[in-house]
């Protein structure tokens, strides 16, 4: 095998005994990880009411069947007859049992009982209720992934009502599109947001963004921000009243509104319902192994289907939530991750990239953690080794799913060795196959999902979600479109590409950005890059009869890299050429000072593409006129 290939952690059979997947496994008298993953397909309903059972998932009314698939698998029917609130499903456990420890930027350590977040959640749920909201209403949450917007989020759905999310980092523009889209009704949001010391507006974005009513939260007890007349401030809106019901509902009924990226147009809104969190929750019990003696940290915001996704999988897991309201890219995070005590701790590549540029994590006791997660963006095997190393070697699940999945489709887990940016499995109770541009199963080539299964999306509030996901001329075998380009290993692992629309034909070549990505960000002096291709020439000329695709490099460098713009060229030129292939051609290299990316973290190579082809469409038009 490959050195690259060759696994880096091996778990032992006591560390393979210790985890829920081996207690599953057992209670099912089943002997392989492939078998498990097989069964978990084949007979589906079974799994999940396994599953159901084995987290205790509390229903009002029970269901008369688990899933009612006489619509076919595009609109499976989880849960016939229920009803629920899911929220009811995350107050399990002892009530001095700590759900949340968590910490804001220059302060001190901090803790919430059980106890403590379901009175909070209750306060929230009476205070909707008092104000005259319905069960159905949307209401937003603009705020940090701080302990009140834990409770604001399960208080919005415990009654009943319906969350939207909204990234704290949007411009005004950009909430109030999701705010439309949504039919809001009223907004919870803090008065601004601390960041390095100074203090971010976020309250008069929601008022430029035209927002309904807004509970304001306020960073400081002294704020002097002035509201509108018709907002309140969040004592005020606080009921005292600590007792609440949680509102029955259908299955089916929306809990949560999510976003895609939008990196072009408007973003698609994204419902999730009653049942997608036992997705969140089955995840992070059999492939993040939590355990109720677990600290859950993330990263991560509510306006990120991450952020709904650690709330879930830790509490219905009986877990806790580590939160920290500051910049992650510090050693102060760094220092509350070993004060917390956190034993899972999720990332993004681009945020470990940092950590290892700038060292600052060197030296922390992580010894406490027993696995890292990554999501977001793909991977590469230097900086997941690294970050492996920061925990003497605890290995790293590989996650990738998305907000129309409700976690992921593809995954690691804790009874299998680690390799380093690879995944080992299809996400237990999901499948998938691997289709080439011809539509025939290939070791490489774009992932369909094969439904159903609970967590994938039936439905958008503003796009047609047949066309979207099913409308690609594979109807007859039901495959649902997902968009990632995936290679199976000889080994049987699997390495992501990126997305297939980021695939590029190189001199009659198929390669992924991130594939060529990776190999760039091991350069000595590079921090990251984004690769994307073109049709234009280096001169800024395009064939009118078409021709091959031009790979042009985006990267970000090390502010004391001394080398000049062609001497960095000829050196990525190199790595390609012994990495990859010496066929690839860099056409042009361009320097900047960092990448357009999405709220959720992801690099939009669509916008540097449109970017770099308007620059060289010009000088195209110019050279034809000194030309004609």
């Amino acid at each position: 095998m490959h050195q690259e290939l060759s696994p880096v952690w091996v778990p032992s059979i006591e560390q393979i005994q210790a985890t829920n997947i081996a207690a599953l496994m057992q209670d099912l008298k089943i002997h392989t990880y492939a078998d498990l993953h097989s069964w978990s397909i084949r007979d589906r309903a079974a799994f999940w009411d396994v599953m159901i059972q084995r987290l205790g998932i509390r229903f009002q009314e029970p269901y008369t069947q688990i899933v009612d698939l006489s619509q076919g698998v595009e609109f499976p029917q989880w849960f016939v007859n229920a009803r629920l609130n899911i929220v009811e499903s995350c107050f399990q456990v002892g009530e001095d049992k700590t759900a949340i420890v968590f910490q804001s930027e220059g302060g001190s350590l901090h803790t919430w009982t059980y106890k403590q977040l379901q009175s909070l959640t209750n306060r929230v749920a009476n205070s909707l209720v008092e104000l005259g909201f319905q069960p159905g209403d949307a209401i937003a949450i603009a705020m940090p992934m701080t302990a009140e917007s834990v409770a604001i989020y399960l208080g919005i759905i415990k009654a009943g009502c319906v969350v939207v999310s909204i990234a704290d980092s949007f411009a005004a523009v950009e909430i109030a599109t999701r705010l439309h889209i949504a039919n809001t009704k009223a907004i919870f949001t803090q008065d601004f947001i601390c960041r390095g010391g100074k203090q971010l507006p976020l309250y008069s974005k929601v008022i430029e963004a035209k927002a309904p009513k807004a509970i304001v939260l306020s960073q400081r007890p002294a704020s002097t921000v002035e509201l509108r007349s018709y907002d309140l401030t969040w004592s005020n809106f606080l009921s005292p009243n600590e007792i609440f019901d949680a509102v029955p509902m259908s299955p089916t009924a929306h809990i949560n509104i999510l976003f895609s990226s939008g990196t072009t147009g408007e973003p698609k809104a994204i419902p999730w319902t009653q049942t997608t969190p036992i997705k969140c929750a089955v995840d992070g019990h059999l492939h993040q192994d939590i355990h109720p003696s677990d600290v859950v940290a993330w990263s991560t915001n509510l306006g990120w289907m991450m952020g709904p996704w650690l709330i879930f999988a830790s509490l219905m897991n009986r877990a806790t939530i580590a939160l920290y309201d500051g910049a992650p890219t510090t050693r102060e995070y760094g220092q509350f991750i070993q004060a917390a005590q956190v034993t899972i701790l999720g990332v993004v590549p681009s945020l470990v990239r940092v950590w290892k540029t700038t060292n600052c994590m060197q030296g922390l006791n992580w010894s406490a953690i027993k696995a890292f997660s990554s999501t977001g963006e793909c991977s590469n095997s230097q900086d997941m080794q690294y970050l492996m190393s920061l925990a003497s070697n605890k290995p790293v699940i590989e996650y990738c799913g998305g907000t129309e999945i409700g976690g992921a489709y593809i995954t690691g887990t804790l009874v299998q060795p680690c390799i380093p940016a690879t995944f080992t499995t299809p996400a237990l109770g999901l499948d998938f196959t691997i289709l080439d541009a011809d539509g025939h199963s290939a070791d490489e080539g774009e992932a369909f999902i094969i439904p159903p299964s609970i967590g994938l999306s039936t439905e958008l509030l503003n796009k047609d979600h047949h066309q979207i996901y099913f409308a690609d001329g594979l109807d007859q075998s039901s495959l649902r479109r997902h968009g990632d380009y995936l290679k199976r290993l000889p080994n049987g692992y699997y390495q992501m590409g990126g997305r297939a629309d980021d695939t590029m034909n190189l001199g009659g070549i198929k390669i992924s950005s991130a594939e060529i990505e990776q190999v760039l960000n091991m350069v000595v002096g590079i921090r990251e890059t984004a690769a994307i291709s073109t049709p234009y020439h280096s001169q800024g000329i395009v064939s009118s009869e078409g021709g091959p695709s031009q790979l042009v490099v985006y990267a970000v460098v090390e502010p004391n890299l001394q080398k000049t713009q062609a001497e960095l060229k000829a050196v990525l030129q190199t790595a390609i050429a012994q990495r990859l292939n010496p066929l690839f051609k860099i056409c042009d290299l361009v320097i900047v000072d960092a990448l357009p990316r999405t709220s959720s973290n992801k690099v939009m190579r669509r916008v540097l593409r449109d970017q770099f082809n308007t620059i060289h469409s010009k000088r195209c038009t110019a050279w034809n006129l000194q030309n004609a």
